[in-house]
Protein backbone atom coordinates (compact mmCIF):
# COMPACT_ATOMS: atom_id res chain seq x y z
CA UNK A 1 0.00 0.00 0.00
CA UNK A 2 1.44 3.28 -0.86
CA UNK A 3 1.43 6.33 1.49
CA UNK A 4 -0.88 8.33 0.11
CA UNK A 5 -3.14 5.17 0.02
CA UNK A 6 -2.06 4.10 3.79
CA UNK A 7 -2.98 8.17 5.00
CA UNK A 8 -6.21 7.68 3.59
CA UNK A 9 -6.80 4.46 4.76
CA UNK A 10 -5.80 5.94 8.80
CA UNK A 11 -8.33 9.49 7.85
CA UNK A 12 -11.13 7.01 7.17
CA UNK A 13 -10.84 5.21 10.48
CA UNK A 14 -10.57 8.11 12.32
CA UNK A 15 -13.88 9.64 10.89
CA UNK A 16 -15.52 6.56 11.91
CA UNK A 17 -14.26 6.67 15.44
CA UNK A 18 -15.32 10.19 15.56
CA UNK A 19 -18.67 9.50 14.08
CA UNK A 20 -19.25 6.39 16.29
CA UNK A 21 -18.32 7.82 19.52
CA UNK A 22 -18.52 11.90 19.98
CA UNK A 23 -21.88 11.51 17.99
CA UNK A 24 -23.63 8.38 18.94
CA UNK A 25 -26.01 9.37 21.11
CA UNK A 26 -26.13 7.32 24.78
CA UNK A 27 -29.46 5.17 24.56
CA UNK A 28 -31.59 5.12 28.25
CA UNK A 29 -33.76 1.89 28.31
CA UNK A 30 -36.32 3.43 30.98
CA UNK A 31 -39.67 2.08 33.01
CA UNK A 32 -41.30 4.39 35.27
CA UNK A 33 -39.89 3.11 38.44
CA UNK A 34 -36.02 4.19 36.86
CA UNK A 35 -38.06 7.48 35.68
CA UNK A 36 -38.68 8.64 38.99
CA UNK A 37 -35.53 7.72 40.70
CA UNK A 38 -33.81 9.93 37.98
CA UNK A 39 -36.01 12.69 38.10
CA UNK A 40 -35.16 12.78 42.47
CA UNK A 41 -31.67 12.34 41.81
CA UNK A 42 -31.34 15.18 39.15
CA UNK A 43 -33.91 17.51 38.71
CA UNK A 44 -33.38 20.84 39.99
CA UNK A 45 -36.29 21.78 42.02
CA UNK A 46 -35.81 18.90 44.47
CA UNK A 47 -32.33 19.85 45.34
CA UNK A 48 -33.18 23.64 45.92
CA UNK A 49 -35.95 22.03 48.27
CA UNK A 50 -32.90 20.11 49.81
CA UNK A 51 -31.07 23.07 50.19
CA UNK A 52 -33.77 25.61 51.70
CA UNK A 53 -34.02 22.54 54.48
CA UNK A 54 -30.61 23.01 55.22
CA UNK A 55 -31.22 27.06 55.67
CA UNK A 56 -34.08 26.99 57.98
CA UNK A 57 -32.04 24.21 60.12
CA UNK A 58 -28.77 27.26 60.12
CA UNK A 59 -31.50 29.46 61.08
CA UNK A 60 -32.68 27.79 64.46
CA UNK A 61 -28.83 27.21 65.40
CA UNK A 62 -27.98 30.87 65.11
CA UNK A 63 -31.30 30.98 67.47
CA UNK A 64 -30.10 28.25 69.88
CA UNK A 65 -26.69 30.67 69.83
CA UNK A 66 -28.37 33.52 71.14
CA UNK A 67 -28.60 31.60 74.46
CA UNK A 68 -24.51 31.44 74.72
CA UNK A 69 -23.14 33.80 76.08
CA UNK A 70 -21.34 36.34 73.95
CA UNK A 71 -18.20 37.50 73.99
CA UNK A 72 -15.95 40.57 72.78
CA UNK A 73 -13.57 42.78 72.51
CA UNK A 74 -13.85 46.25 73.06
CA UNK A 75 -11.76 50.03 72.60
CA UNK A 76 -12.25 53.23 72.58
CA UNK A 77 -10.68 56.40 72.17
CA UNK A 78 -11.47 60.02 73.48
CA UNK A 79 -9.63 62.98 72.60
CA UNK A 80 -10.78 66.07 74.36
CA UNK A 81 -11.23 68.89 72.28
CA UNK A 82 -12.61 71.42 75.58
CA UNK A 83 -11.54 70.63 79.20
CA UNK A 84 -14.03 70.92 81.56
CA UNK A 85 -13.88 73.96 83.86
CA UNK A 86 -15.51 74.72 87.32
CA UNK A 87 -14.96 77.61 89.90
CA UNK A 88 -13.03 77.25 93.08
CA UNK A 89 -13.47 80.50 94.36
CA UNK A 90 -11.73 82.96 92.38
CA UNK A 91 -9.87 80.39 90.09
CA UNK A 92 -11.18 78.76 87.29
CA UNK A 93 -9.80 74.94 87.62
CA UNK A 94 -10.03 72.59 83.89
CA UNK A 95 -10.35 69.05 84.97
CA UNK A 96 -9.68 66.47 82.12
CA UNK A 97 -6.90 65.13 79.77
CA UNK A 98 -6.55 65.56 75.87
CA UNK A 99 -6.20 61.86 75.89
CA UNK A 100 -8.72 59.02 77.00
CA UNK A 101 -8.07 55.36 76.05
CA UNK A 102 -10.28 52.08 77.31
CA UNK A 103 -10.23 48.67 75.98
CA UNK A 104 -11.25 45.01 77.27
CA UNK A 105 -12.88 42.23 77.41
CA UNK A 106 -16.98 42.47 77.46
CA UNK A 107 -19.74 39.06 78.43
CA UNK A 108 -23.17 39.11 78.42
CA UNK A 109 -25.56 36.49 79.16
CA UNK A 110 -29.78 36.37 78.54
CA UNK A 111 -31.23 35.10 81.95
CA UNK A 112 -34.37 35.44 81.30
CA UNK A 113 -35.23 36.23 77.56
CA UNK A 114 -38.89 35.12 76.89
CA UNK A 115 -38.37 36.04 73.20
CA UNK A 116 -35.92 34.00 72.68
CA UNK A 117 -37.56 30.64 73.33
CA UNK A 118 -40.22 31.92 71.33
CA UNK A 119 -38.22 32.61 68.60
CA UNK A 120 -36.56 28.62 68.46
CA UNK A 121 -39.88 27.36 68.30
CA UNK A 122 -40.57 28.92 65.68
CA UNK A 123 -37.89 27.93 63.48
CA UNK A 124 -38.43 24.74 64.49
CA UNK A 125 -41.36 25.26 62.84
CA UNK A 126 -39.88 26.67 59.42
CA UNK A 127 -37.75 23.17 59.46
CA UNK A 128 -40.72 21.65 59.18
CA UNK A 129 -42.46 23.33 57.04
CA UNK A 130 -39.65 23.45 55.06
CA UNK A 131 -39.63 19.57 55.05
CA UNK A 132 -43.29 19.80 54.26
CA UNK A 133 -42.56 21.92 51.43
CA UNK A 134 -40.05 19.19 49.90
CA UNK A 135 -42.24 16.74 50.42
CA UNK A 136 -44.70 18.46 47.87
CA UNK A 137 -42.31 19.50 46.05
CA UNK A 138 -41.26 15.69 45.25
CA UNK A 139 -44.99 14.80 45.23
CA UNK A 140 -45.62 17.42 42.08
CA UNK A 141 -42.32 16.42 40.54
CA UNK A 142 -43.78 12.63 40.71
CA UNK A 143 -47.36 13.80 39.53
CA UNK A 144 -45.22 15.65 36.61
CA UNK A 145 -42.78 12.69 35.62
CA UNK A 146 -45.52 10.00 35.83
CA UNK A 147 -48.06 11.87 33.45
CA UNK A 148 -45.02 12.70 31.00
CA UNK A 149 -44.07 8.96 31.29
CA UNK A 150 -47.32 7.66 30.36
CA UNK A 151 -47.67 11.07 27.79
CA UNK A 152 -44.45 9.13 25.88
CA UNK A 153 -46.39 5.80 25.90
CA UNK A 154 -49.85 7.18 24.88
CA UNK A 155 -47.93 8.68 21.57
CA UNK A 156 -45.76 5.71 20.85
CA UNK A 157 -48.65 3.52 21.05
CA UNK A 158 -50.48 5.84 18.48
CA UNK A 159 -47.42 5.83 16.56
CA UNK A 160 -47.51 2.43 16.06
CA UNK A 161 -50.96 2.02 15.41
CA UNK A 162 -50.57 4.62 12.53
CA UNK A 163 -47.46 3.27 11.24
CA UNK A 164 -49.40 -0.28 11.19
CA UNK A 165 -52.92 1.72 9.70
CA UNK A 166 -50.31 2.82 7.02
CA UNK A 167 -48.54 -0.52 6.08
CA UNK A 168 -52.09 -2.05 5.87
CA UNK A 169 -53.07 0.84 3.10
CA UNK A 170 -49.78 0.48 1.39
CA UNK A 171 -50.91 -3.19 0.65
CA UNK A 172 -54.05 -2.93 0.09
CA UNK A 173 -53.21 -0.31 -2.59
CA UNK A 174 -51.16 -2.64 -4.05
CA UNK A 175 -53.59 -5.37 -4.47
CA UNK A 176 -56.26 -2.42 -5.49
CA UNK A 177 -53.19 -1.32 -8.37
CA UNK A 178 -52.09 -5.03 -9.55
CA UNK A 179 -56.07 -5.91 -10.28
CA UNK A 180 -56.34 -2.19 -11.78
CA UNK A 181 -53.87 -3.61 -14.14
CA UNK A 182 -55.43 -6.82 -14.45
CA UNK A 183 -58.80 -4.88 -15.76
CA UNK A 184 -60.88 -6.09 -12.68
CA UNK A 185 -61.26 -2.95 -10.90
CA UNK A 186 -62.14 0.87 -12.00
CA UNK A 187 -59.85 3.59 -11.67
CA UNK A 188 -61.87 5.02 -9.07
CA UNK A 189 -61.09 1.92 -6.75
CA UNK A 190 -57.47 2.71 -7.73
CA UNK A 191 -57.87 6.50 -6.86
CA UNK A 192 -59.72 5.87 -3.34
CA UNK A 193 -56.72 3.32 -2.19
CA UNK A 194 -54.11 5.84 -3.14
CA UNK A 195 -55.68 8.78 -1.46
CA UNK A 196 -56.60 6.53 1.87
CA UNK A 197 -52.54 5.45 1.93
CA UNK A 198 -51.27 9.09 0.98
CA UNK A 199 -53.69 10.96 3.46
CA UNK A 200 -52.52 8.40 6.08
CA UNK A 201 -48.91 9.81 5.86
CA UNK A 202 -49.03 13.33 7.62
CA UNK A 203 -50.47 11.29 10.52
CA UNK A 204 -47.67 9.18 10.70
CA UNK A 205 -45.18 11.90 10.52
CA UNK A 206 -46.75 13.82 13.13
CA UNK A 207 -47.43 10.79 15.57
CA UNK A 208 -43.66 10.39 15.19
CA UNK A 209 -43.15 13.97 16.08
CA UNK A 210 -45.37 13.75 18.82
CA UNK A 211 -43.34 10.88 20.53
CA UNK A 212 -39.88 13.22 20.28
CA UNK A 213 -41.50 15.88 21.87
CA UNK A 214 -42.92 13.44 24.99
CA UNK A 215 -38.92 12.32 25.13
CA UNK A 216 -37.71 15.89 25.53
CA UNK A 217 -40.55 16.96 27.87
CA UNK A 218 -39.71 13.70 30.07
CA UNK A 219 -35.75 14.26 29.57
CA UNK A 220 -36.22 17.70 31.31
CA UNK A 221 -38.98 16.91 33.94
CA UNK A 222 -35.64 14.16 34.35
CA UNK A 223 -32.76 16.50 34.55
CA UNK A 224 -31.46 14.35 31.70
CA UNK A 225 -29.68 16.30 28.91
CA UNK A 226 -30.48 16.16 25.50
CA UNK A 227 -27.31 14.16 24.07
CA UNK A 228 -29.20 10.79 26.11
CA UNK A 229 -31.80 9.09 24.18
CA UNK A 230 -34.46 7.38 26.26
CA UNK A 231 -36.11 4.11 24.61
CA UNK A 232 -39.28 2.08 26.90
CA UNK A 233 -40.27 -1.10 26.19
CA UNK A 234 -43.74 -0.34 27.71
CA UNK A 235 -46.89 0.61 26.46
CA UNK A 236 -50.60 1.04 28.02
CA UNK A 237 -52.06 -1.90 27.74
CA UNK A 238 -49.65 -3.45 30.07
CA UNK A 239 -51.64 -1.72 32.54
CA UNK A 240 -55.10 -2.55 31.74
CA UNK A 241 -55.38 -5.47 34.48
CA UNK A 242 -54.10 -3.18 37.07
CA UNK A 243 -56.01 -0.69 36.32
CA UNK A 244 -59.21 -2.39 37.11
CA UNK A 245 -57.54 -3.66 40.34
CA UNK A 246 -56.91 -0.38 41.37
CA UNK A 247 -60.65 1.12 40.59
CA UNK A 248 -61.91 -2.13 42.41
CA UNK A 249 -59.67 -0.89 45.81
CA UNK A 250 -61.34 2.56 44.81
CA UNK A 251 -64.64 1.62 44.91
CA UNK A 252 -64.10 -0.39 48.18
CA UNK A 253 -62.67 2.15 49.78
CA UNK A 254 -62.85 5.42 50.00
CA UNK A 255 -60.05 8.45 49.96
CA UNK A 256 -58.82 10.27 52.96
CA UNK A 257 -57.05 14.59 52.77
CA UNK A 258 -54.97 13.73 55.93
CA UNK A 259 -51.49 12.90 53.63
CA UNK A 260 -52.24 16.66 51.69
CA UNK A 261 -49.03 18.32 51.02
CA UNK A 262 -51.54 21.74 50.90
CA UNK A 263 -53.46 21.37 53.93
CA UNK A 264 -50.39 20.51 56.24
CA UNK A 265 -48.74 22.88 54.83
CA UNK A 266 -51.61 25.34 55.91
CA UNK A 267 -51.78 23.41 59.50
CA UNK A 268 -48.04 24.41 59.58
CA UNK A 269 -48.23 27.98 59.20
CA UNK A 270 -51.18 27.87 61.54
CA UNK A 271 -49.13 26.48 64.44
CA UNK A 272 -46.24 29.20 63.10
CA UNK A 273 -48.97 31.89 63.32
CA UNK A 274 -49.98 31.05 66.52
CA UNK A 275 -46.14 31.08 68.00
CA UNK A 276 -46.27 34.37 66.44
CA UNK A 277 -48.82 35.32 68.68
CA UNK A 278 -46.68 33.89 71.85
CA UNK A 279 -44.30 35.98 70.73
CA UNK A 280 -46.09 38.80 71.04
CA UNK A 281 -47.12 38.56 74.02
CA UNK A 282 -43.12 38.28 75.23
CA UNK A 283 -43.22 42.00 74.19
CA UNK A 284 -45.17 42.52 77.73
CA UNK A 285 -42.92 40.34 79.87
CA UNK A 286 -39.69 41.62 81.39
CA UNK A 287 -36.56 40.72 80.41
CA UNK A 288 -33.03 39.87 82.28
CA UNK A 289 -29.39 39.73 81.35
CA UNK A 290 -26.18 39.75 82.91
CA UNK A 291 -23.22 41.30 81.75
CA UNK A 292 -19.24 41.36 82.63
CA UNK A 293 -16.59 43.79 82.15
CA UNK A 294 -13.11 43.39 82.57
CA UNK A 295 -11.59 47.20 81.20
CA UNK A 296 -8.10 48.81 81.20
CA UNK A 297 -8.05 52.71 80.86
CA UNK A 298 -5.65 55.30 80.61
CA UNK A 299 -5.34 59.09 80.96
CA UNK A 300 -2.80 61.20 79.39
CA UNK A 301 -1.99 64.95 77.57
CA UNK A 302 0.41 63.48 75.44
CA UNK A 303 1.07 60.55 72.76
CA UNK A 304 4.39 59.03 74.63
CA UNK A 305 2.80 55.60 74.41
CA UNK A 306 5.56 53.80 76.24
CA UNK A 307 5.08 55.81 79.59
CA UNK A 308 1.25 55.13 79.22
CA UNK A 309 -0.19 53.85 82.58
CA UNK A 310 -2.96 51.50 82.19
CA UNK A 311 -4.96 50.55 85.21
CA UNK A 312 -7.50 47.51 85.25
CA UNK A 313 -10.78 47.63 86.58
CA UNK A 314 -13.73 44.93 86.12
CA UNK A 315 -17.51 45.36 86.88
CA UNK A 316 -20.76 42.56 86.85
CA UNK A 317 -24.31 43.41 86.87
CA UNK A 318 -28.07 42.63 86.53
CA UNK A 319 -30.05 44.75 83.38
CA UNK A 320 -33.58 43.93 84.31
CA UNK A 321 -36.30 45.50 81.36
CA UNK A 322 -40.08 46.17 82.57
CA UNK A 323 -41.97 46.86 79.68
CA UNK A 324 -44.99 49.69 80.70
CA UNK A 325 -46.74 50.96 77.92
CA UNK A 326 -46.06 50.81 73.77
CA UNK A 327 -49.07 51.16 71.62
CA UNK A 328 -47.39 48.81 68.87
CA UNK A 329 -47.55 45.69 70.81
CA UNK A 330 -51.46 45.87 70.92
CA UNK A 331 -51.72 46.50 67.35
CA UNK A 332 -49.33 44.02 66.63
CA UNK A 333 -51.60 41.20 68.88
CA UNK A 334 -54.45 41.88 67.28
CA UNK A 335 -52.94 41.57 63.83
CA UNK A 336 -51.67 38.11 64.78
CA UNK A 337 -55.06 37.18 65.83
CA UNK A 338 -56.50 38.34 62.21
CA UNK A 339 -53.75 35.85 60.43
CA UNK A 340 -54.83 33.03 62.52
CA UNK A 341 -58.55 33.48 61.82
CA UNK A 342 -58.10 34.13 57.74
CA UNK A 343 -55.93 30.64 57.92
CA UNK A 344 -58.59 29.35 59.55
CA UNK A 345 -61.10 30.43 56.86
CA UNK A 346 -58.26 29.49 53.90
CA UNK A 347 -58.15 25.87 55.48
CA UNK A 348 -61.85 25.05 54.83
CA UNK A 349 -61.82 26.44 51.62
CA UNK A 350 -59.25 24.77 50.37
CA UNK A 351 -60.15 21.24 51.81
CA UNK A 352 -63.48 21.76 50.20
CA UNK A 353 -61.85 22.82 46.84
CA UNK A 354 -59.58 19.25 47.44
CA UNK A 355 -62.59 16.97 48.44
CA UNK A 356 -64.25 17.99 44.85
CA UNK A 357 -61.07 17.20 42.80
CA UNK A 358 -60.63 13.97 44.30
CA UNK A 359 -64.06 12.94 43.58
CA UNK A 360 -63.66 14.75 40.29
CA UNK A 361 -60.72 12.46 39.68
CA UNK A 362 -62.61 9.05 41.05
CA UNK A 363 -65.21 10.19 38.47
CA UNK A 364 -62.97 10.20 35.69
CA UNK A 365 -61.16 7.18 36.43
CA UNK A 366 -64.36 5.31 36.75
CA UNK A 367 -65.57 6.36 33.31
CA UNK A 368 -62.09 5.56 31.70
CA UNK A 369 -62.42 2.26 33.71
CA UNK A 370 -65.71 1.74 31.61
CA UNK A 371 -64.57 3.27 28.48
CA UNK A 372 -61.41 0.61 28.63
CA UNK A 373 -63.55 -2.52 29.12
CA UNK A 374 -66.02 -0.55 26.22
CA UNK A 375 -63.24 0.23 23.73
CA UNK A 376 -61.83 -2.94 23.79
CA UNK A 377 -64.45 -4.74 22.81
CA UNK A 378 -65.23 -2.00 19.83
CA UNK A 379 -61.07 -2.99 18.61
CA UNK A 380 -62.35 -6.85 18.61
CA UNK A 381 -64.85 -5.89 16.58
CA UNK A 382 -63.13 -3.71 14.30
CA UNK A 383 -60.64 -5.66 13.64
CA UNK A 384 -63.43 -8.58 12.96
CA UNK A 385 -65.27 -5.66 10.42
CA UNK A 386 -62.10 -5.00 8.52
CA UNK A 387 -61.51 -8.85 8.01
CA UNK A 388 -64.95 -9.21 6.58
CA UNK A 389 -64.39 -5.71 4.40
CA UNK A 390 -61.16 -6.98 2.58
CA UNK A 391 -62.98 -10.77 2.34
CA UNK A 392 -65.85 -9.27 0.74
CA UNK A 393 -63.49 -7.28 -1.52
CA UNK A 394 -61.23 -10.11 -2.52
CA UNK A 395 -64.57 -11.71 -4.18
CA UNK A 396 -65.43 -8.81 -5.60
CA UNK A 397 -69.01 -8.54 -3.57
CA UNK A 398 -67.56 -5.32 -1.10
CA UNK A 399 -66.73 -1.88 -2.76
CA UNK A 400 -63.21 -0.12 -2.06
CA UNK A 401 -65.25 2.69 0.77
CA UNK A 402 -65.95 -0.48 2.69
CA UNK A 403 -62.34 -1.30 2.52
CA UNK A 404 -61.36 2.39 3.51
CA UNK A 405 -64.15 2.89 6.37
CA UNK A 406 -62.86 -0.13 8.05
CA UNK A 407 -59.56 0.33 8.10
CA UNK A 408 -60.44 4.23 9.10
CA UNK A 409 -63.30 2.29 12.33
CA UNK A 410 -59.90 -0.08 13.40
CA UNK A 411 -57.41 2.83 13.73
CA UNK A 412 -59.62 5.16 15.51
CA UNK A 413 -61.00 2.44 17.59
CA UNK A 414 -57.47 1.74 18.61
CA UNK A 415 -56.36 5.18 19.52
CA UNK A 416 -59.72 5.72 21.09
CA UNK A 417 -58.80 2.20 23.38
CA UNK A 418 -55.05 4.07 24.04
CA UNK A 419 -56.54 7.45 25.09
CA UNK A 420 -58.99 5.84 27.16
CA UNK A 421 -56.41 3.98 29.77
CA UNK A 422 -54.39 6.89 29.55
CA UNK A 423 -56.88 9.20 30.83
CA UNK A 424 -57.36 6.42 33.49
CA UNK A 425 -53.29 6.52 34.52
CA UNK A 426 -53.71 10.29 34.36
CA UNK A 427 -56.34 10.63 36.93
CA UNK A 428 -54.84 7.96 39.00
CA UNK A 429 -51.89 10.21 39.10
CA UNK A 430 -53.83 13.66 39.99
CA UNK A 431 -55.88 11.82 42.44
CA UNK A 432 -52.66 10.51 43.78
CA UNK A 433 -51.01 13.79 44.33
CA UNK A 434 -54.46 15.27 45.81
CA UNK A 435 -53.99 12.27 48.82
CA UNK A 436 -50.27 12.67 48.99
CA UNK A 437 -49.81 8.95 48.32
CA UNK A 438 -46.32 8.76 48.16
CA UNK A 439 -45.04 4.99 47.67
CA UNK A 440 -47.69 4.50 45.05
CA UNK A 441 -46.82 0.96 43.05
CA UNK A 442 -44.91 1.82 39.78
CA UNK A 443 -44.34 -1.06 38.62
Amino acid sequence: MSLKGSIKYVALFAASLFVNGAWAQEVLQLTLKQALEIAKNENPTLKIAGQEILLKQNSKKEAIWNLIPEAELVGSYTRTIQKQTFAMGDQQVKVGTDNSYSGGLSISLPVFAPSLYKSINITQSDIELALEQARASELDLVNQVTKAYYQLLLTQDSYEVLKKSYAQSEENYRVVNEKFKQGSVSEYDKISAEVQMRSLKPSVVSAKNGVNLAKLQLKVLMGVTADVDIQTDDNLKNYEMKLFQRQMENENYGFSLQNNSDLKQIDLNAKQLRQNLQLQYTNFMPTLSVSFQYMYTTLNDNFRFSSYKWNPYSTIGLNLSIPLFRGSNFTKVKQAKIQIQQLEENRINTERQLHMQATSYLDNMSASAEQVVSNREAVAQAIKGRDIATKRYEVGKGTILELNSSEVALTQAELTYNQSIFDYLSAKADLDKVLGNENEDVE
